[in-house]
């Protein structure tokens, strides 16, 4: 990837109005996601992904190109647990025509700070397959640091994939969960 300034993207929250668009995206970019990751690609997929960010444990954030208005990519921060945890799980996907492009990165970047600043998590977990170099590289120069493999992580493409679990911690002085 060449490196320029920072592509001007902005993070909106996923709604139902942008299930066409989004959709279509995701069809469009399906052998870019192959095999890593399997987003929702179908009205029926769309509808349980939606269900899913209503509750109080998933947000799904969309990565916007601010020129075009267009969706360059999408990351979620999935199983969010406050308390003394205070902690995520992340995933992603880009959209095909943004890929490389650097977009992603932004976004990421603006992830980070806001399940930092705004959901006040100390933690955020990025599980990657080890085959998923670009995935790997992309949280690399967000600051995630790789803690270890986990065999048969998740089910993917119909067999348990190992992933890399990667993290990025907010390792601010002083920073302690709420009474």
């Amino acid at each position: 990837m060449v490196e320029r300034d920072a592509p001007e993207v902005c993070l909106r929250p996923v709604c139902k109005e942008d299930r066409d668009a989004f959709l279509a995206v995701m069809r469009r970019s399906a052998a870019l996601h192959q095999p890593w990751i399997q987003p929702p690609i179908t009205v029926e997929m769309f509808g349980r992904y939606l269900n899913r960010l209503q509750r109080d444990d998933h947000e799904g954030l969309l990565v916007i190109d601010r020129s075009s208005g267009d969706i360059a990519g999408c990351y979620n921060i999935n199983n969010i647990i406050l308390a003394s945890f205070r902690s995520g799980s992340l995933s992603y996907y880009a959209a095909a025509r943004y890929a490389g492009r650097g977009y992603m990165q932004e976004g990421l970047k603006q992830v980070i700070a806001y399940a930092v600043q705004k959901l006040g998590l100390h933690r955020l977990e990025a599980n990657i397959q080890p085959g998923n170099q670009r995935s790997i590289a992309l949280v690399q120069r967000c600051g995630f640091r790789r803690e270890g493999l986990c065999r048969d992580y998740l089910f993917i493409g119909g067999a348990w994939r190992d992933h890399e679990r990667w993290a990025y911690l907010d390792r601010r002085p002083g920073l302690r969960p709420p009474p």
